[in-house]
């Protein structure tokens, strides 16, 4: 073999592993690089969907935060929005009949509207789902879309078939607009079932701006978005709907206490009226101690609650010392047996009479009983104090001792004009309740909190048993049942006070008193405020503000109305002026 032969054969073969060597690092080179790009890629969309997850979660959790129905409407529009960069959104919530769809939320950015919610009145009538022939309203495509519960992603409205657009191409020539992609999506509540439609219009690209399809992508988004929106309105409308059956059962039972006395039928209800305008007077303040109060909604339910619930605990107070109208009173007017205990007197001054002049043997018979005319007369004055009222003298007092003495004969027995307990309830200072039957009245403040006290309320209604119960307190420490003084007395509790003393004194339904005029009920309150009974700053802005005016206008009988002095300043109730400035 020649020797060059062989020696360029091994050049060219080394040659040849050179490119093959060369080659391959080029293609690894490239591989490499291609790998590189590829994981960039992934990384990238890993990036992108990691991102998505995070402001899903983070829309999840301000969905499931928000407590007002309207915000949340808004909330899910406007992220629906931001996540999809969409020019306008709309949501539909199924109305009460379940017949049609209703306008919550209208938005479009590029014509500045903003419909429901925070913004204007939504005017634009609800979707029918059913068609005039009774049957599915396919052709709309957000009834479709509820109706079917199925997304729906058109690219161009104006070119799309099955569904009538003529509405919304009449908007558009309405206003100058192009309405073009859309995207529709329902709403699904933890139970599967469509609660409403949320429809998307013109998406736009992130660089150029121009209107463009909605993504393939963003349909399984949006749904998931809505079905995160679904469930929080759905765990929202479900609190509104227990917190509404609370507030409707705690109702009946005011009524059925209300109702359960002729005398006390409407109390709660007016109570609460007045404390409910009192909260409504207080959040309107500008000036003065209350300037810096405000109840926000939770508050002022608390508040409302409480006022319908102050009585509960009179469910368990006896019939007839509620409605003990005279102080002999129990489940009949015990007035009655004294009655027939003086026809009795009368009867044997009457038998005495007859009997000396039978001694006589024909002498003149008397004309009249000279006992009789000061029975009657002891009878009329034990009528008036059984009567009750304001004060009961020391000499009236002394009289029922006295007349208490005296004694009668029933059969072979000689029995008091007044038993003992005729002569407690008789000696009552003010009013018609004794001892006893003041602490069964009194005593409906500590089952009110033990009643009010079993209830699970929610955080938010957790006072309720509190202001509840501290209706009859006073700030000078001698109310009840606590006997609590000054800033222990929470604001509400001060505000049913006010309320449920004012109620009371012109209140013309009660057995022991006829309703006071309104000159006669605000001294009294005012005389509270002195003592050191009620807040006086709560009084003069709760006289200030109206509320009594307005009150005895429309619950009190015109024998009442009448005009009324507060702190040196002139007050019209009769007549078309609120309020007139002392001359």
């Amino acid at each position: 073999m020649d020797r060059s032969c062989h020696h360029a054969s091994i050049d060219d073969l080394l040659g040849a592993i050179a490119d093959d060597i060369n080659a391959a690092v080029a293609q690894r080179e490239v591989a490499t690089k291609l790998a590189e790009k590829i994981l960039c890629r992934v990384g990238a969309f890993s990036e992108e969907q990691l991102a998505h997850l995070d402001q899903l979660v983070k829309i999840g959790a301000a969905l499931s935060a928000e407590k007002d129905i309207g915000h949340l409407f808004e909330m899910i529009v406007g992220e629906a929005q931001r996540y999809c960069n969409a020019d306008g959104g709309t949501l539909y919530i199924y109305n009460d009949d379940g017949n049609a769809l209703n306008f919550v939320i209208a938005r479009n950015d590029t014509l500045g509207i903003r419909m429901g919610g925070t913004g204007d009145r939504i005017t634009w009538p609800p979707v029918p789902l059913m068609d005039a022939a009774g049957k599915e309203n396919h052709r709309n495509v957000s009834a479709y879309c509820a109706l079917v519960g199925e997304a729906v992603n058109i690219a161009d409205v104006y070119s799309a078939e099955g569904f009538d657009f003529h509405g919304t191409k009449e908007f558009d020539a309405r206003t100058g607009y192009r309405s073009q992609s859309m995207l529709l999506v329902p709403l699904r509540d933890h139970e599967d079932e469509v609660v409403g439609v949320l429809q998307l219009l013109n998406a736009k690209d992130h660089l150029s701006d121009a209107v463009v399809p909605f993504p393939v992508a963003d349909v399984e988004r949006v749904t998931s978005l809505a079905s995160q929106a679904a469930i929080a309105l759905t765990k929202m409308r479900l609190l509104r709907e227990l917190e509404s059956l609370l507030m409707a059962f705690l109702q009946v039972i005011a009524h059925a206490i209300d109702e359960k006395s002729p005398y006390t039928s409407g109390h709660i209800l007016r109570v609460a009226e007045i404390t409910e305008k009192l909260v409504e007077t207080i959040n309107g303040s500008v000036e003065g101690r209350f300037a810096s109060v405000h109840f926000d909604d939770e508050e002022a339910d608390e508040i409302r609650m409480a006022a319908w619930m102050h009585d509960i605990g009179k469910i368990t107070t006896p019939e007839h010392v509620i409605d003990k109208s005279t102080k002999l009173e129990t489940i009949y007017d015990r007035i009655e047996l004294i009655r027939c205990r003086v026809e009795i007197l009368k009867r044997d001054a009457e038998i005495r009479r007859l009997r000396a002049a039978l001694v006589e043997a024909g002498g003149k018979v008397p004309p009249e009983v000279p006992e009789h005319s000061v029975l009657d007369d002891h009878l009329a004055f034990l009528e008036t104090v059984n009567v009750g009222g304001e004060f009961l003298s020391d000499a009236s007092a002394e009289r029922v001792k006295d007349l208490a003495g005296m004694k009668l004969t029933v059969g072979s027995r000689e029995i008091p004009l007044l038993n003992d307990e005729e002569v407690v309830n008789l000696m009552i200072r003010r009013g018609t309740l004794n001892r006893e039957e003041l602490h069964l009245i009194r005593n409906h403040v500590e089952v009110t909190l033990s009643m009010l006290g079993r209830l699970p309320f929610p955080k938010k209604l957790a006072r309720v048993p509190l202001y509840a119960g501290m209706h009859h307190e006073a700030l000078n420490g001698r109310g009840y049942p606590k006997g609590l003084m000054g800033d222990k007395i929470p604001l509400a509790a001060r505000m049913l006070a006010v309320a449920d003393i004012f109620e009371a004194l012109t209140a013309a339904d009660r057995p022991y008193k006829l309703g006071k005029k309104m000159s006669e009920a605000m001294w009294i309150l005012e005389k509270m405020v002195e003592e050191g009974h009620l807040d006086g700053d709560l009084c003069n802005l709760f006289v200030q503000s109206g509320l009594p005016v307005n009150y005895a206008r429309k619950f009190l009988s015109p024998e009442q109305q009448n005009d009324f002095v507060w702190q040196g300043r002139h007050y019209v109730v009769v007549g078309p002026s609120a309020e007139e400035p002392q001359a």
